[in-house]
């Protein structure tokens, strides 16, 4: 078989696991693919320094290189991304590489394709193979100047790549984009195929028929938003055809613990990826939504649906300016001890001569309809469609809903019967992030309403086997009650049972 097949698993895979791999799992990873018809394994990026945590293989030092060397029979491959990296850093960056690296790609912004081919040249000087990913290949049509320098790569790259980075091309968009770069060049092609709409294999095949040189896959699929094409179904597919030999013994030793990795990280398409991959929108977003807070998947298409259509928000609202002021304000999350304890809040709730309620969740709203007090509901995400759900009758007096400010991300949701109390605020101004927490709406409604002193309940934290959605969002309100401490005299209170070192905590027992 003339085609090549680059398996890039490691560097895809990261978007999930921030690079950082298992070692015994890295280990079954190339023992098993010494046994593949795959000819380059892409082990990660080699990156300059970030301001965030990026692991393992989004640097790979040279540690990395050497131990992926002595395991791996196969041609090895780093990525740079162009967005970071200059000429001028090659030296730095590819110069540890040599001996241990066959070739080195670059992911590739179209608007800046003329620039990348310096970076290119930089790289092809230190006797690399030289691979030009070039992104959002369904969106090349609009990029007029970049076609008209395809030739350019001509004596620089070694393959040039068409990215399929959103999910959404067909089989024909294949055909017409390599008639477009064959035209234009004699360098070989390649082909990187998302999976958002299904058609990853397809569109692979497709590829190959049409005179591609080399491929992409990544194991379960594993890559960025909806992933990439399986090369577990790949590589049974091209046996199937006669066009390679196949030990399946070896494929399953590197799918089996790859598949658990995917239930913990459930990657894969879903409704808000094939949306996106229909509309050829931006994948890191989607990817922020799905996995890491909890929106609904109806939220997410809201917002998807709005983006397709140049639509920034449904409702621009009048912004809160409520004249009554509060002394102090109790906050109740979603968690358990919100409901366990809801008799003795309430008794605390009467105590209280100024104080009102904010919601950040509607789980344990239920439990405080009969107090009265201002009860504020915060509907971000998609709280407002679980408001809806918990009552079935909603009296508006002393109820006030507050809106994160516009334009919404999510859109917007109000319960009819609320939409007259219903107010956005104009700026969230306490914590320079999570913008969209409903715990930095609440806490910032409170200062809107002159509040000094914080009370917190159902705010429990997570024990036991945590999972990644539940560490993110853990961390994330560890974040923003360390803000909360910064712009307030008082410390905030817990009143049930928490994990969150920043807030301090009592008993409700002890204030009844």
């Amino acid at each position: 078989m003339n085609i090549k097949i680059l398996d890039c698993t490691l560097r895809d895979g990261g978007y999930y696991t921030n690079w950082d791999f298992d070692k015994i799992l890295v280990k079954k990873y190339f023992n098993a693919f010494n046994s593949l018809p795959i000819d380059y394994l892409e082990i990660g990026y080699r990156s300059n320094p970030m301001n965030s945590y990026l692991g393992e293989y989004f640097y790979c030092p040279q540690y990395v290189l050497e131990e992926s060397k002595e395991l791996s029979s196969k041609k090895l491959v780093i990525i740079l991304n162009e967005k970071d990296v200059r000429a001028e850093h090659v030296p730095n960056l590819l110069e540890p590489c040599v001996g241990y690296i066959s070739m080195v790609r670059i992911a590739i912004d179209p608007k800046n394709f003329k620039r990348a081919l310096d970076l290119a040249a930089a790289v092809k000087k230190l006797g690399f193979e030289v691979g030009f990913n070039v992104m959002y290949m369904s969106n090349w049509e609009n990029e007029k100047e970049f076609l008209g320098q395809i030739k350019e790569v001509n004596g620089i790259a070694d393959y040039f790549y068409m990215v399929d980075s959103f999910g959404g091309v067909y089989p024909e968009d294949v055909k017409k984009t390599f008639d477009i770069v064959r035209n234009q060049t004699n360098t070989k092609i390649g082909f990187h195929g998302h999976n958002n709409l299904q058609l990853a294999l397809i569109n692979t095949l497709t590829a190959i028929e049409c005179g591609v040189s080399i491929v992409d896959a990544t194991v379960t699929g594993m890559g960025r938003g909806a992933g990439n094409l399986q090369t577990e179904l790949l590589l049974t597919a091209l046996n199937g055809k006669g066009e390679l030999d196949l030990d399946f013994n070896a494929l399953s030793k590197v799918v089996d613990p790859f598949e658990d990795l995917r239930r913990a990280h459930d990657w894969g398409t879903n409704l808000p990826y094939m949306v996106s991959g229909a509309n050829s929108l931006p994948q890191k977003e989607v990817m922020s939504w799905v996995t890491k807070r909890y929106y609904s998947l109806n939220s997410i298409i809201r917002a998807l649906s709005n983006q397709s259509k140049g639509i920034e928000d449904n409702i621009d609202l009048n912004n809160l300016e409520e004249e009554k002021k509060f002394k102090s304000a109790l906050i109740i999350g979603g968690g358990p001890s919100g409901k366990k304890h809801s008799k003795a809040i309430n008794e605390f709730i009467k105590r209280q001569e100024d104080i009102c309620l904010i919601h950040s969740s509607s789980k344990n709203s239920q439990e405080f309809k009969d107090v009265h007090t201002l009860q504020i509901h915060c509907l971000a995400g998609n709280e407002g469609h679980r408001l809806e759900d918990s009552y079935n009758e909603m009296n508006i007096k002393d109820k006030l809903v507050i809106l994160p400010p516009y334009p919404r991300t999510m859109g917007t949701y109000i319960p009819e019967s609320l939409k007259e109390v219903a107010f956005q605020l104009q700026a969230i101004k306490f914590t320079d992030k999570f913008h969209e927490s409903v715990t930095s709406l609440a806490i910032e409604t409170a200062l809107k309403l002159g509040v000094e002193k914080f009370y917190f309940a159902g705010y429990d934290g997570y024990s036991g086997e945590i999972k990644t959605q539940e560490l993110e969002l853990f961390n994330e309100n560890e974040y923003i009650f360390e803000r909360l401490r910064e712009n307030s005299s008082y410390i905030p209170l817990s009143i049930t049972p928490t994990l969150y070192d920043s807030l301090e905590s009592q008993s409700v027992f002890a204030l009844i």
